[in-house]
């Protein structure tokens, strides 16, 4: 078992999200940024379908009462193991009651812990995914247990570690491919979406990061069509919203553009004042 002491900020339980599911209206889920998450699973050698803790700018406090091992990935919050710090990237192992916490955020928004088997909580319609409505927890709360497989052993203890690739979180260019409204727009607008910078507004989170610049726009609102994590919708006002993994499965808005898969992983690193720039796929 896994204690959770403090919560952090918003930390859930996600794996790869929730398919199959769609037509009844139940959201993909899974975590923000699949790379990150992925590379925790790897080094431990887990399923990539692995559970896993992701954790938004603040990092919980956790108690473990087995022996195991973690990794951690993604964003650098200062990890500690009993007060020391811990390296990204690398097995840790632990032994029972060991303390995992968080410190400042140095770099990126979003972390990812594994576990050794990753975590056994409440699984529906196939995902370990917390999501409102869908599980009984939406988000990790103080004091919960987090169940795990204490009958595999710690790995044994290795030094090395894999470095991340630092564009990931520091790059600003946000690669897309033309949406199915994209071709209503105004050659200005089309022009406009890739000349000029956005910044990420105060309104992001799981679900939708709303960028702060505003693009004109007379378009007419379109039938209630498909959505995916990804899709840049062009609202009546002139917002754009780009949809994350919790996102809506229909929406009526326009969708001008489709982030490439590897795009929504650098998105889910941007937070609040964040700049990013459209670059159109071609071909």
């Amino acid at each position: 078992m896994v204690k959770v002491l403090k919560t952090g900020l918003y930390s859930t339980i996600q794996d790869l999200g929730r398919y199959g599911y769609q037509d009844y209206g139940v959201p993909y889920s899974g975590v923000m940024d699949i790379y990150s998450a992925s590379m925790a699973n790897i080094l431990l050698g887990n399923d990539k379908h692995a559970a896993v803790i992701e954790m938004t700018m603040t990092g919980p406090a956790l108690e473990f009462s087995c022996d195991t091992s973690i990794c951690i990935s993604g964003a650098d919050m200062s990890p500690k193991l009993n007060g020391l710090p811990i390296k990204l990237n690398k097995q840790i192992p632990i032994k029972r009651g060991d303390l995992v916490s968080f410190g400042k955020l140095i770099s990126g928004f979003r972390a990812y812990l594994a576990v050794l088997g990753g975590f056994k909580t409440e699984k529906i319609m196939n995902s370990y995914s917390m999501y409102s409505g869908i599980t009984k927890q939406a988000i990790l709360l103080k004091n919960c247990n987090l169940s795990i497989d204490d009958s595999l052993k710690s790995l044994e203890k290795k030094h090395a570690a894999i470095k991340m690739v630092n564009t990931h979180f520091d790059i600003k260019n946000i690669e897309v491919f033309k949406g199915p409204e994209f071709q209503k727009l105004s050659k200005e607008q089309q022009s406009l979406l890739f000349s000029q910078d956005f910044t990420i507004s105060k309104e992001n989170n799981r679900m939708a990061y709303q960028l702060a610049e505003p693009l004109e726009n007379s378009l007419e609102p379109i039938i209630t069509s498909s959505v995916l994590p990804g899709t840049v919708q062009l609202t009546p006002s002139g917002k754009l919203i780009v949809l994350m993994r919790d996102c809506q499965t229909t929406g009526g808005y326009p969708r001008i553009l489709q982030l490439k898969e590897s795009a929504i992983n650098i998105m889910a690193q941007k937070f609040t004042g964040h700049v990013i720039h459209f670059d159109l796929i071609i071909g």
